[in-house]
């Protein structure tokens, strides 16, 4: 070894190199316990979400005027891989995604270029829009999440004690980076208009409304400069309770009334509600918390417990409070097991080095072992390195490798005692012969996960930490087998007596009988070996691929969807059928079901979609992991039996990038007719697979609407105009926003409404009674024809261009490259067939893991390269 004898040095300066020993295993020890610890590394989600709202919009207008504007720009964004948008009339959200490869650290300049390149365009965008608003923090991970139910309280009065938990949350634990309310319901106030009054009054539904926004209108009054003093001048006027509203003056033909003379005034939830909640069958409204970055899970977690428990001594009887979530249970479970695998690992390989090495050389290991682990934990913590499946899984790695090096200098040092050398001598013979190649070997090894530990790719960056902790292990073994091993040798080794015989052990005669037969029989040997590779070559052929295994936690993730159209109290009736189920099934613990919207990300390999009517998921916690795999199959059986009009889906969490779906087939093209047609071909295609479960849409199903024409010149001479017209009719049907009541932290919104016996329904909408002009009504159909259209009540569209996607579920016993390998020919040759201008592409968990494994393939390369050139610095011939 070229340099200064490392270990000569260590046993000439032994205080010292004792000394380095103790601080190291010390500082290592206390490294293990502050190190952070989470369930699975962290990475970067990178996308981010834009919304804009274009009320009244129509579906063509949305894409045309908002969607492809907006796509357009977006488009220019550093490190794009993809623009993905979900419209819908007069709203639109856009997913911008960037690269795998795309560096972590260069993803908020990216989202500020997305920032500033729509703030540039803003002034194009068609006047009425709304936004569009920005979310980057797509990726937060919601770790602990409480559910709040209450039996005699109002739902405004269970918000406000939710909130006081969340305040005090806020306010104690430093940990936290966000704190947000889950299924809570936003109250209206709702103004219902008699309409026969309204008519018989000759009053118009703009002015009413604008009578009442103008007086709850906030401007300044200004301010009075008097000498030394400025008065500030408040005019009164703005509503501090509904009842107000009633007392709003409103002309009508010159004589002023009260707006409580030809309206009623309620206050209430929104109705319908977007989205809701129910922990345990139970309506809730939930609490998710996410931590700051760089901050420990399980410190969190003893925080917010803390902070919590005072907060409920304040909390009245009947409101109770669930853990809906809870990660850093989770996390000491998981690091715990991995902990427990640890020590049998050590454990197996101290045994084996006693048996083979003896006691007292297998004493050496034994103690180099905690002292390079130590080592590694301390350097681990210094480089930010945490406590989680995939480090702990690269260090159960390297523990077989990391004794090696140690076992190879005591070996030394034992054949240099034998043949007389004295102690001192004995323990550096290692070094000067032998550090060299135990140090090739160790590069050659760390070499060997470059792949892993370089490829540019969201999977690569998942299982960075597998490289960096095989490498800082493997580093620092070598490092312990020169430096400090020989002073343990020094310590536990005794020279053999002069007259004291070496004697082969058990194992040794063993290996050496075995030895001399495969070179007496070296034709059989090579034979046998080479038909164990070829075997091995076959079987492996055979393997199932699968790139991340499912998660070993307790949770099942039901995603449940009704037909498109359906309302949210359709998906609400639905899921309480499901959670009467799971109540009477002995093997669910609890369960949390979010109606009307996906799961909060208490996972981070979690898949989010946007929020739909018609789209629930439910979070299944098992007792155990046996429970959770018979659950699986008898609940996906029992969604399949009793809902047959759904598209459901029974999984564990995925480990990973999100992928959701596990089969997917994304259709572009420009016409949506073409699309549809094809889109079932492809999906019979798919279904034809005995693997192939559930295939289904993302989107295919046309909508209803209906178109009202009206006769402009009959409108006119009636005094009715299409703005008007309007308001009227969004009055009798869901409500038309005026202005919004300030009640101490909340802004309730004020919305004029038929009343409930008034409000119009498809058969009553022709004899709807409009006031106009006069004191009188007139029938809408007097001067409206009605007409039935198909609409598409969404688009999805990639890159610009309306994308159809095919998705399935895979039935137990196959992965999604199996049925992917299966019917690719088959895809090929009906992507071949499309028109052109259209095309098929291969996504969810076949396409994640192709990019994941050409990102690691990639880097093979580079691989034998660091080898080849390792072996040839080491040999120095071929």
């Amino acid at each position: 070894m070229i340099g200064p004898n490392l270990s000569e040095w260590a046993v000439s300066s032994r205080a010292l190199t004792i000394y380095l020993m103790l601080v190291a295993m010390i500082a290592g020890g206390a490294a293990f316990y502050n190190l952070g610890r989470d369930e699975d590394p962290s990475f970067t989600i990178k996308t981010m979400l834009v919304t804009a709202l274009w009320p009244g919009a129509t579906m063509d207008e949305t894409q045309s005027q908002l969607t492809d504007r907006l796509e357009r720009t977006l488009q220019e964004v550093p490190g794009l891989d993809s623009v993905r948008s979900i419209t819908r009339p007069g709203i639109v959200t856009i997913y911008v995604d960037l690269q795998g490869a795309y560096p972590p650290e260069l993803v908020p300049d990216s989202w500020y270029e997305v920032r500033k390149k729509i703030g540039d365009i803003r002034h194009t965008l068609p006047q009425g829009v709304v936004g569009p608003f920005f979310n980057d923090d797509f990726g937060d991970v919601f770790g602990i999440v409480y559910g709040f139910t209450a039996d005699g309280f109002t739902e405004r009065e269970l918000r406000d004690y939710v909130d006081q938990v969340r305040t005090a949350l806020i306010r104690d634990v430093d940990l936290i980076e966000k704190a947000e309310f889950i299924g809570a319901q936003d109250e209206e106030i709702v103004v219902e208009l008699l309409p026969e009054r309204v008519a018989a009054m000759g009053l118009d539904y703009g002015a009413i409304f604008a009578a009442i926004a103008a007086q709850n209108n906030v401007r300044p009054s200004g301010t009075i400069n008097s000498g030394n003093e400025n008065l500030t001048l408040r005019v009164s006027g703005a509503f501090k309770h509904e009842t107000d509203i009633l007392e709003v003056p409103i002309n009508a033909g010159g004589q002023m009334i009260r707006l409580g003379d030809i309206a009623q005034v309620k206050r209430g939830l929104v109705d319908p509600p977007t989205n809701l909640f129910h922990v345990n069958g139970k309506p809730a409204i939930g609490l998710g918390i996410s931590m700051r970055e760089g901050g420990d899970v399980l410190e969190l977690g003893k925080a917010v417990n803390a902070s919590v428990q005072r907060s409920l001594a304040d909390i009245p009887i009947g409101i109770d409070v669930t853990l809906v979530s809870n990660q850093p249970d989770v996390v000491t479970t998981a690091i715990g097991d991995f902990t427990t695998s640890l020590y049998q690992a050590v454990l197996i390989i101290l045994a084996v080095g006693f048996i083979t090495l003896g006691v007292r050389a297998g004493s050496v290991v034994a103690v180099a072992i905690p002292v390079t682990l130590a080592t590694v934990f301390l350097i681990m913590q210094v480089l930010g390195i945490d406590l989680h499946r995939v480090s702990l899984g690269a260090l159960i790695i390297s523990l077989a490798l990391l004794v090696d090096d140690a076992m190879t200098t005591v070996d030394a040092t034992l054949r240099r005692l034998a043949v007389g050398d004295p102690m001192e001598k004995a323990t550096t013979f290692a070094y000067s012969k032998l550090a060299a190649p135990m140090l090739t070997g160790t590069l050659i090894t760390i070499a060997g996960f470059v792949p892993i530990g370089f490829a540019e790719s969201q999977a690569g960056e998942y299982t960075i930490s597998l490289f960096q902790v095989v490498a800082i292990a493997l580093l620092t073994s070598w490092f312990v087998a020169v430096v400090f091993t020989p002073i343990i040798a020094s310590f536990l080794l005794k020279p053999p007596k002069s007259n004291e015989e070496e004697k082969p052990g058990l194992v040794e005669r063993a290996y050496s009988r075995v030895l001399e037969l495969a070179l007496k029989l070296r034709w059989l040997t090579i034979a046998v070996i080479a038909g164990l590779f070829v075997l091995s070559l076959l079987g492996f052929a055979q393997v199932n691929r699968q790139f991340f295994p499912p998660s070993d936690r307790n949770e099942l993730i039901v995603d449940f969807q009704l037909p498109r159209s359906s309302s949210i109290f359709a998906s609400e009736s639905a899921v309480q059928k499901i959670e009467e189920w799971l109540a009477k099934n002995d093997e669910v613990a609890s369960w949390s079901s979010y109606i009307g919207r996906n799961v909060i990300r208490f996972y981070l390999p979690l898949a989010i979609l946007p929020p739909s009517n018609h789209h629930s998921q439910i979070v299944v916690m098992a007792k155990d992991l046996d429970a959770r795999l018979a659950l699986e199959e008898e609940l996906r059986d029992y969604l399949t039996e009793d809902f047959p009009e759904a598209i459901s889906r029974v999984s564990p969490l995925e480990m990973g990038p999100p992928i959701g779906w596990p089969l997917q087939w994304r259709l572009s093209g420009p016409d949506l007719q073409v699309l549809r047609s094809n889109a079932f071909k492809l999906a019979d295609i798919i279904a034809s697979h005995p693997g192939a479960d559930r295939v289904h849409f993302d989107w295919i199903e046309p909508a209803r609407q209906l178109r009202i024409a009206v006769d402009q010149n009959q409108a006119r001479r009636l005094g009715l105009t299409s703005q008007g017209l309007a308001a009227i009719l969004q009055t009798a049907v869901s409500g038309a926003p005026i202005t919004q009541l300030r009640d101490d932290i909340y802004l309730v919104n004020i919305v004029a409404r038929a009343d409930s016996r008034d409000r119009i329904s498809l058969d009553r909408l022709a004899t709807l009674q409009v006031p106009v002009p006069g004191g009188r009504t007139v029938a809408l159909s007097s001067f409206a024809n009605f007409h039935f259209e198909q609409e598409q009540p969404l688009v999805w569209r990639r890159d610009r261009a309306p994308t159809l996607t095919v998705l399935a579920d895979v039935r137990e016993g196959t992965t999604p490259e199996a049925v992917v390998a299966a019917i690719e020919k088959d895809i090929e040759t009906f992507g071949a067939g499309l028109p052109p201008g259209y095309a098929v592409e291969l996504g969810g968990t076949a396409e994640t893991s192709a990019e994941s494994q050409e990102a690691v393939f990639a880097m093979v390369p580079l691989m034998a390269f660091i080898m080849i050139t390792l072996l040839m610095l080491q040999l120095q011939s071929f």
